[in-house]
């Protein structure tokens, strides 16, 4: 019968596997996404050169101004600024960032150009939609140029002027990676001019190679007590659980949230874009588009997330003005950065997505692994150092639990006669069972303590490598990127990673010399296929969360043979006549 379990057990394991791919693989067409393009810039591998296009589709304000700006003629005029950390592209259609380009960061490995946020976008970032005359169409005259500032102007009917200052900040002024943006505007009536309920765009985040199939992407925003997270996939229709009636077919064209807005931000695995406004945004507002106008409808590489937040400008009475400013930060996810309370003062770290309970673990592991990395400059080196010192910590918890498997295992011949004695009893065997483990000073899950205790870290460390950008393009030995991968080669198309089976190879050793404290036979046959299953998982994880198990199960294995070599605990050679009997000897006065 436990075989018949288990046979059943991965024949449905497999055939879960199975629907998933084929729902995924002949799901319903969506219908096409919105189209963007890029401003003709540079380092990331999806720009196409082509013209501007014109923004996404949006509900129209409440404005009274009636001015709309015809489509500009001819092409945008830019200016770039730059620091030590950033090249800043500016736009006088919108009068806004065009893109920004991260000198510390490469778009390809090896190669020159610089990775370049919203490279290609849907509109530039802080340009404003539903707003009448003064959209990304809108032409913007520059009024003034500095090494790290430019000022933009525009006129609206007669009515309203609109000034837009842009300034960079440096190490010594802020986070080199910030752009402080401030707004004006100013009624040029003699009337109460109302200002619209607009959307102020967050820049369009795309995915960050050939191989992101944009899991990552989404758009993230912080209400004061909270962050939640739109991901790319909640507008795609289709899946396989559509075809039970849960979840739509079609595509959703967009996702809007009224609610305070802290801060608000666009991102994908690495790298995050985040407006944190001087005063609360109203709303949030999240569409998927297309990057790439050539690619194939289910080609989920060619689309990206677009985000907006939406703000509610006050009126302005006859010949008053009013700014509107935040910052603008470009640049990577960098925990250690977004942290610092004194650039970023509400909780901008938590773009990081570590997630709640196991962002304590992430953290904690990322800031070790930082500190490690400072002594040891590999980032490859300092995960197996972190991963050392975690194992070293947790030595006592292991022998202790080790120590309990070996007496739990002597115990089950035990538990197997009293099962067969009170087999129709299962109350009284539970009972008789419990006071032998009692007696004998075991704990029935003695076993689990270190996998209890590695859990939360094991995840907390998955959690940190989807974000952690210092990982990118790391290499260590024979991975160029620990980020990624460690494809060294492909067999019949199929890719070949050294990591993954190291770290499933040394998982088995680990399990056999492991005491297997179980006489059920559809569990200790789990435990010797769990490591295959593990293996098969992670097979396409990044090399360095690979590279943590690898580390940590050869320290268990010497572990484990060291403990393997202490003296085994005196147990009885059978139970009594009532079943148990009290196998600790009692110490000698």
């Amino acid at each position: 019968m436990d075989k018949k379990n288990t046979v059943i057990g991965v024949l449905l394991l497999l055939a879960a596997m199975v629907s998933f791919y084929l729902s995924a693989r002949y799901a319903p067409q969506p219908p096409p996404a919105p189209v963007v393009t890029s401003s003709g810039t540079t380092g990331n591998p999806l720009a196409r050169n082509e013209a501007p296009a014109a923004g996404p589709a949006h509900s129209p304000g409440n404005a009274t101004l009636s001015a709309t700006a015809a489509p500009a003629g001819g092409t945008a005029n830019f200016v770039e600024l730059s620091n030590d950390y950033i090249v800043a592209k500016f736009t006088d259609l919108g009068g806004a960032i065009d893109s920004v380009g991260l000198k510390k960061h490469t778009a390809v490995k090896g190669e020159p150009a610089l990775y370049t946020l919203n490279a290609v976008h849907a509109a530039p970032a802080l340009s404003f939609a539903d707003f009448p005359g003064l959209d990304l169409n809108a032409r913007y005259e520059p009024v003034s140029q500095s090494s790290s500032e430019i000022v933009y102007r525009a006129v609206v009917d007669n009515r309203l002027e609109v000034t837009r200052r842009y300034s960079l900040k440096s190490a010594a002024t802020g986070d080199p990676y910030q752009i402080r943006a401030e707004t004006t505007f100013r009624n040029l009536s003699d009337k109460m001019l109302p200002l619209p309920r607009a959307a102020l765009s967050l820049g369009t985040a795309a995915p960050i190679s050939d191989q992101d199939f944009g899991l990552y992407l989404n758009v993230a925003y912080y209400d004061g007590s909270s962050a939640a997270y739109i991901k790319r996939g909640e507008l795609e229709g289709g899946g396989f659980l559509t075809n039970f009636g849960i979840g739509s077919k079609a595509d959703l064209p967009f996702i809007e949230k009224t609610v305070a807005v802290q801060w608000a931000a666009v991102k994908n695995q690495f790298f995050a874009a985040i407006f944190t406004p001087d005063q609360l945004g109203t709303g949030v507002r999240v569409e998927r588009v297309k990057l790439d106008p050539a690619a194939a409808p289910d080609n989920k590489r060619a689309y990206g997330v677009t985000g907006y937040m939406i703000v509610d400008l006050k009126s302005l009475a006859a010949g008053a003005s009013s700014t509107w400013a935040g910052t603008y930060y470009a640049g990577p996810k960098e925990y250690s950065r977004l942290a610092d309370t004194d650039h970023f003062a509400h909780n901008e770290d938590l773009v990081m997505e570590f997630g709640r309970f196991f962002g304590f673990f992430s953290k904690m592991l990322l800031t070790l692994m930082t500190w490690v990395h400072k002594f040891i400059p590999n980032w490859g080196w300092a995960i197996v150092v972190t991963t050392l010192i975690l194992k070293t910590v947790f030595v006592p918890f292991t022998i202790a639990a080790s120590r309990s498997s070996k007496r739990m295992q002597k115990l089950m011949p035990l538990v197997s006669a009293l099962r067969e004695k009170h087999k129709d009893s299962p109350a009284k065997a539970n009972e008789a069972m419990m006071k032998l483990y009692k007696e004998n000073k075991v704990n029935p899950l003695g076993g689990c303590i270190p996998i209890l205790i590695t859990i939360p870290f094991f995840i907390g460390f998955f959690s940190m490598l989807q974000s952690a950008s210092e990982l990118r393009f790391a290499p260590f030995l024979w991975a160029p990127d620990l980020s990624a991968p460690d494809t060294v080669a492909h067999l019949m198309g199929l890719p070949l990673n050294i990591m993954p089976l190291l770290m499933g190879a040394t998982m088995i050793l680990q399990m056999r010399l492991t005491p297997t404290p179980t006489t059920d036979n559809a569990q200790a046959t789990m435990m010797k296929v769990m490591p295959w299953i593990f293996t098969f998982i992670c097979y396409n994880f990044s090399c360095a969360l690979a590279l943590y198990s690898f580390v940590g199960n050869v320290f268990t294995i010497g572990q484990q043979l060291i403990i393997n070599r202490l003296p085994e605990p005196e147990l009885p050679p059978g139970p009594g006549p009532d079943g148990m009997k009290n196998v600790t000897p009692k110490k000698k006065k």
